[in-house]
């Protein structure tokens, strides 16, 4: 099937019939739930059989299993990053599941021996395979996948991910609990670590970026050069710190729902199996609903969703917990069900992770868009060092409060006030996510928008941005189809429109007067479109000079060629489509006087053309491609 086809087919699982996603989805979501099933069948074994195996007591051993699984992110993830840079992805991935098989055969040895020290050994190899495969999963990606299917690509990962972790958690703890021979646990992982080397054959090739690298083994010095580089791009490192608070917020409220469903709501282990069952089904669910939302490319506007959806439910869940009958006598799901107080909970749950699914997804495929190809690999190790750091935090913050007397439902009231402040602090050093997310929501307030061509716009380099001009919303709603920040050149009247003139500010819009009204103002916003494009940034301008009132297109002003002169870059035609009439636009009198006269949700489309060179760039050959795009739906 070509790419072609699949895009036309549509639907939210297209890819899972692409050659391009499906084998290494199936790769993932295998991996994750050998993990979790060997994991969770372990920490069951020792904690009710450990006189057979050890005299250590059951909680020492599970927090000891916990943290050789998550140590060789912190010593081998630097390495990992380099090896997914240097080499084919695609072979990589086959190496890992090799290596997975190898180990479950060591898995074998430890039940058939009766040995505790091969079965850790065994554990601290899995995640040694995790975190080997870490940066070739996010890395490959952008390598297969176009940029409108990223996010797609993404949330199915993620979804896939979380889902995988649930099964294999509950199969874990059905195999220990069976009674069955232990040997069986492992024979099951053998099988799966066996089928998801059969998937991972089909992953199509993904060429090295930098097959010169020179692999640097120390972890320590590597480690902290892959964080310099994840620090280049300021929005990508901050996109990674966001991600981490995520694993450390999401981790923290996961490892509390055994003793939740216990002591809170006095139930036994059905409880905690649908506790675990809702929140996955939440962040899966939330995980696909971001590319219905996100119109397919990559949305920035449901970050801030997502955390302000992680504050509120978080913050319900600890009053809806608080707000519970006593537990005198364990309870079995049903009588539990029957409770409107347990429904508020898991509602609670069910939006908590379906929030964090809107929050993690758009930043997963931010880090692959925006970071650097020839280091994205080190990059994602970076993160996923940083992820690793941020969990163990997170459970010794959490340990240090239980010792401190706080209980379960303070807890979660603890989390969402500090989610609440990491959020207002991220988006205070990065307003492009809080930007995003208000240009999102007038978007979908008032307009149904349609996009095509405007995949022409660069991911990075500097090039200048022309469309034409309906009304006053044009630079909210051209921010909210572009991958990236542009710097709209505007009438300084406009510039301090009420209500989006905090927007226009945020953005670092460059104020324009004309010549006859404000000279110096003039010259200076050419020097400041100038150093923006020498810096590599995007610049957009509206070349009419002002917003139509008659619906037509006015002569394009000779700035354009100004700007050229000075930086030769590249520029993009668009064309708006459907909003003259709007509220915001000038027909039939002054804007923003008649609200609602076409209604809410009306359609609108911004229309983009392939790059023009600079030399061609006229103003009349501009204003012909952006007339052309319009076409006769103003």
């Amino acid at each position: 099937m070509t790419d072609a086809t699949e895009k036309a087919a549509g639907g939210q699982f297209r890819l899972l019939g692409s050659r391009r996603f499906a084998p290494l989805f199936l790769t993932q979501f295998l991996g994750a739930f050998n993990d979790n099933l060997y994991k969770n069948a372990l920490v069951v074994l020792v904690t009710f059989q450990s006189a057979q195996w050890t005299s250590m007591r059951p909680e020492i051993l599970a927090n000891l299993a916990a943290g050789l699984f998550i140590l060789p992110f912190f010593f081998f993830s630097a390495t990992s990053g380099q090896l997914a840079d240097k080499y084919d992805k695609a072979m990589l991935a086959r190496l890992t599941k090799m290596l997975e098989i190898a180990i479950m055969i060591v898995a074998i040895a430890g039940f058939l021996l009766h040995s505790l020290a091969l079965l850790l050994g065994a554990l601290f190899l899995l995640g040694l395979q995790s975190t080997l495969f870490g940066p070739v999963k996010y890395a490959i990606l952008p390598q297969h996948l176009h940029e409108d299917e990223l996010v797609g690509g993404n949330a199915q990962v993620e979804a896939g991910t979380f889902v995988a972790i649930l099964i294999g958690t509950l199969a874990g703890g059905l195999f220990a609990g069976a009674g069955v021979d232990a040997v069986w646990i492992a024979m099951a992982g053998f099988a799966i670590a066996v089928a998801g080397y059969l998937a991972s054959r089909a992953i199509p090739e993904a060429p090295p970026p930098a097959p010169d690298l020179v692999v640097n083994v120390n972890p320590l010095s590597e480690t902290w050069r892959n964080i310099g580089f994840a620090r280049e791009n300021r929005t990508v490192f901050l996109s990674i710190l966001g991600i981490s608070w995520f694993w450390l917020y999401g981790a923290l409220f996961l490892a509390q729902l055994p003793a939740y469903g216990k002591i809170v709501l006095g139930g036994g282990e059905g409880a905690v199996t649908l506790l675990l069952a809702v929140f996955t089904v939440g962040i899966g669910a939330g995980s696909l609903f971001c590319e219905r939302l996100s119109a397919r490319h990559v949305e920035l506007g449901l970050v801030p969703l997502g955390s302000i959806g992680l504050t509120v439910f978080g913050l319900d869940l600890a009053l809806a917990s608080m707000a519970l009958p006593p537990v005198t006598r364990e309870l079995p799901v049903a009588v539990l069900l029957g409770q409107s107080a347990v429904w508020r909970v898991l509602a609670d749950l069910l939006l908590l992770g379906m929030f964090g699914g809107f929050f993690i997804v758009p930043l997963y495929a931010l880090v692959q868009l925006r970071s650097t190809a020839g280091k994205r690999a080190r990059i994602i190790a970076a993160n996923n060092i940083i992820n690793a750091f941020f969990m163990v935090a997170g459970a010794l913050a959490a340990a240090a409060m239980f010792a401190g007397g706080l209980s379960i439902p303070m807890l979660f009231a603890v989390a969402a006030i500090c989610n609440a402040a990491v959020a207002v602090f991220i988006y205070g050093l990065v307003p492009e996510f809080l930007l995003r997310f208000l240009a999102w929501v007038l978007i979908h307030l008032f307009y149904r928008l349609k996009q095509r061509g405007v995949g022409h716009i660069p991911h990075e380099g500097a090039a200048l941005i022309v469309c034409n001009h309906v009304s006053f919303v044009d630079p909210v709603i051209l921010m909210a189809v572009s991958p990236r920040p542009i710097r709209f050149v505007m009438d300084h009247h406009i510039f301090r429109t009420p209500l989006i003139s905090f927007i226009f500010r945020h953005t670092r819009a460059i104020p324009i007067a004309p010549a006859r009204e404000d000279p110096r103002m003039m010259e200076a916003a050419f020097a400041e479109v100038s150093a923006a494009l020498r810096e590599g940034e995007l610049v957009g301008i509206f070349p009419e000079g002002r917003i139509t009132d008659n619906g037509d297109l006015y002569p394009f002003r000779p700035g354009v060629t100004r700007i050229l002169e000075r930086d030769p870059v590249p520029v993009i035609p668009l064309a708006l489509q459907g909003l003259w009439g709007s509220f915001f636009s000038r027909k039939d009198g002054p804007a923003m006087s008649k609200p609602f006269r076409r209604g809410l949700f009306a359609r609108i489309a911004v229309a983009g053309a392939p790059p023009v060179a600079p030399a061609e760039a006229t103003p009349e050959s501009l204003q012909e491609i952006v007339a052309c795009l319009r076409g006769d739906w103003k």
